[in-house]
């Protein structure tokens, strides 16, 4: 066997065995009475861990009612198939699709601003268009910049407007989907940051305190569910990915009605993975800056023990 096939090997192994869901992570976190506000999954497939999860928060139905329009935003920036864990997991996206249908949806959209102008050419590879097409959802591209319209972002602290995507501007049910992921510069990418994928001009924000940017837009985008995919987890040479071993199996997810709880929670699990495989960074909370950014603009709570939060292990 050669040495990368075998470090990968064992990278794998190593994270699927030594994660243990909800014993380690989520220290803080408390279960209470009613539904929750959170559910955090361990131990399956992706599609097979939002069945269990969605169940747990009440059903699609408690989120998406008959004859609403339903805009999902997956992570698809990237020419990478599944196993680099660049883009969100497609088996996912097709499961959400699907019940979002099941529980009245009139039509389920799907879209994102792509890392390159051969956006048709990522949806393919990513997987995601076939997931949402065969599930009877329809792909919108969003490539050109007529299919952004101008906003005002009234909470925003250097982020006043920009051109906000038109699915995305007060959509009936709006479904976050990220993947959990390395990011180069912004340490890690997630939950907040997937909401780059909803804007015109990306370069705006990185020239302008970035991370000050993803909070505010946060504070404007309306928001029905978080759905964290942390099934592969990439450590290292993020967002795009340099080969699958950088992205060892994590068997995560998340599901959440708080965007900022859910971005603390997968910084928990990043830093988890990364101490198990000897690779990437462990990151705190304190170095991914946007979090509490977003916090101080009332967008959600980085206190995990205000929340109702409950752990499953399908393991």
């Amino acid at each position: 066997m050669k040495r990368r096939e075998f470090v990968y090997k064992v990278a794998l192994g190593a994270a699927a065995s030594a994660i243990p869901a909800g014993k380690t992570l989520f220290a803080d976190a408390k279960e209470k009475a009613g539904l929750p506000d959170m559910v955090a999954i361990h131990g399956g497939t992706a599609a097979d861990m939002f069945e269990k999860g969605i169940a747990e928060m009440g059903g699609m139905s408690r989120f998406v009612k008959k004859g609403q329009t339903v805009v999902i935003k997956p992570n698809i920036g990237w020419d990478r198939p599944p196993e680099y864990g660049a883009n969100t997991d497609p088996g996912l996206v097709a499961k959400i699709v699907k019940y979002c249908f099941d529980a009245g949806a009139k039509e389920v959209f799907c879209f994102d601003h792509t890392c390159g102008n051969d956006w048709d050419n990522r949806y393919k590879v990513s997987g995601i268009a076939a997931a949402v097409e065969s599930n009877g959802g329809k792909m919108v591209p969003g490539n050109t910049e007529n299919m952004y319209e101008p906003q005002t972002v009234p909470k925003g602290v250097s982020l006043k407007d920009c051109k906000v995507h038109k699915l995305a501007i007060n959509p009936d049910v709006f479904i976050n989907i990220p993947v959990l992921k390395h990011h180069g510069g912004a340490k890690i990418t997630c939950a907040l940051k997937n909401y780059m994928g909803c804007i015109w001009d990306r370069q705006w924000w990185h020239r302008n305190n970035m991370p000050q940017c993803i909070a505010d837009y946060a504070s404007y985008q309306k928001t029905t569910l978080t759905i964290v995919d942390a099934y592969r987890v990439m450590l290292e040479h993020g967002p795009r990915g340099k080969s699958p071993e950088f992205s060892p199996i994590a068997k995560y997810q998340l599901i959440s009605t708080d965007i900022v709880a859910a971005d603390v929670a997968a910084t928990q699990i990043f830093a988890s993975v990364a101490k198990a495989t000897g690779m990437g960074v462990p990151y705190k909370l304190e170095d991914i800056k946007y979090i509490e950014a977003a916090e101080k603009l009332g967008v959600g709570t980085t206190d995990l023990s205000k929340l109702n939060v409950k752990r499953i292990s399908m393991a």
